[in-house]
């Protein structure tokens, strides 16, 4: 029993991580982040199905999507976040530069330039990246400063933010502008940015929606403003889509009209049903308890990710792993306001849910992120 005391006193911490960790532990994959992604995949393809229409390549698509997104997370797991932390500045200006191009050559789309396009060979939304270099490079720079940041390092922590801010916004996609930035924000909130400044931000919110209102917004973007405070102003119009979506939700009742027995998505009422939508398909066939069970399984993902981000020990971790689990937070909650009719119309789809390759994919890498932070530690906490 002394000689293997005095062995394991021996031992370093990686070697007692290894004789102690679990099979899941050892190849850095959290086990209740993987079954709660697995959970909502399948109940993604599942509505998939029924709001397409029952089109089976899209449904193939998507599943292929989400497998590689799952092997792309599990991939990234296995890179140490301070190595992460080395190549951050790297994929932000990569980032850029694919915008940059988008901006300049990029494959238009249904009136918006979003794109880049490899006939043939692949076709993939550059600003989705950005949803994890944006964060990780605010993560990146304020880590190797003193916390709260300076006055000087928040502006330029601020202009980082704003470079792939505006060239998302000149696409245009307000949505995926928008979560860029609050992407970057919360770094800056969980860096302590002072309140007085804080308070500032907030006071000038009037006069820059102001000035994006007269200077930056489209028309089609001020249309879905005006149709958010008063959607039965045009409900064959601009109004259509959210009249059809509220109809849907509340057609629904307790506990729906049964999986492919939906009838605006069916019959057409409700566009977009399959992307932005497709949570008023899911309330409509599965009903309230449906639509319980699916934020149950939200609120869960995200209490695991601040689970990570408290336990993270480095601040770099600390301050990535809590700015992408509270991006994730946005995501559902602007997308399922904006579906209910209690936020604007911003195109942001439903994690998981919505069709859509490269956002899924991005969003496994972001959970690939979370598990290296949370499994490559000195020691491990069972939890």
């Amino acid at each position: 029993m002394m000689m293997t005391a005095n062995f394991d006193r021996t031992l370093s911490d990686e070697d007692v991580f290894r004789r102690r960790a679990t099979f899941l532990q050892r190849i850095h994959v959290d086990g209740p982040l993987l079954l709660l992604l697995l959970i909502l995949g399948a109940v993604g393809l599942t509505v998939l199905y029924s709001a397409s229409g029952r089109n089976w390549d899209l449904v193939s698509k998507q599943a292929m999507s989400f497998g590689l997104g799952i092997g792309l997370m599990l991939l990234i797991a296995q890179i140490e976040p301070r190595f992460m932390a080395r190549w951050v500045p790297l994929g932000y200006l990569g980032g850029v530069v694919l915008l940059i191009v988008v901006d300049i050559m990029g494959h238009n789309a249904m009136g918006a330039t979003r794109w880049i396009n490899i006939p043939g060979v692949i076709r993939f939304q550059p600003s989705e990246f950005m949803k994890i270099f944006m964060p990780a490079t605010i993560a990146w720079y304020l880590s190797g400063r003193n916390l709260p940041a300076s006055l000087k390092h928040t502006a330029i922590a601020l202009a980082l933010i704003l470079v792939p801010f505006v060239l998302i916004v000149r696409q245009p996609d307000l949505g995926t502008s928008l979560l860029i930035l609050a992407s970057g924000a919360f770094v800056l909130f969980i860096g302590g940015l002072r309140w007085l400044w804080i308070g500032g931000a907030v006071a000038a919110v009037v006069p820059v929606a102001i000035g994006m209102w007269y200077f930056v917004m489209h028309d089609y973007q001020k249309q879905r403003v005006l149709t958010f405070l008063d959607p039965e102003s045009d409900p064959l119009g601009s109004g259509w889509n959210i009249i059809q979506s509220k109809a849907a939700i509340g057609s629904g009742g307790i506990f729906g009209k049964g999986w492919l027995m939906g009838t605006q998505s069916h019959l057409d009422f409700l566009p977009e049903s399959h992307t932005d939508f497709i949570i008023a398909v899911l309330a409509e066939e599965f009903g309230m308890v449906g639509v319980s069970l699916l934020v149950l399984l939200y609120t869960l993902l995200i209490a695991r990710g601040l689970i990570i981000t408290v336990r993270a020990q480095t601040l770099f971790g600390k301050l990535l792993a809590g700015a992408l689990t509270m991006t994730f937070f946005v995501y559902v909650f602007v997308n399922i306001g904006m579906v209910s009719g209690l936020l604007p119309i911003v195109g942001v789809p439903l994690p998981f849910i919505s069709y859509g390759g490269t956002s899924l994919v991005t969003l496994l890498s972001g959970f690939g992120v979370l598990m290296s932070i949370h499994t490559h530690r000195k020691w491990i906490a069972q939890v």
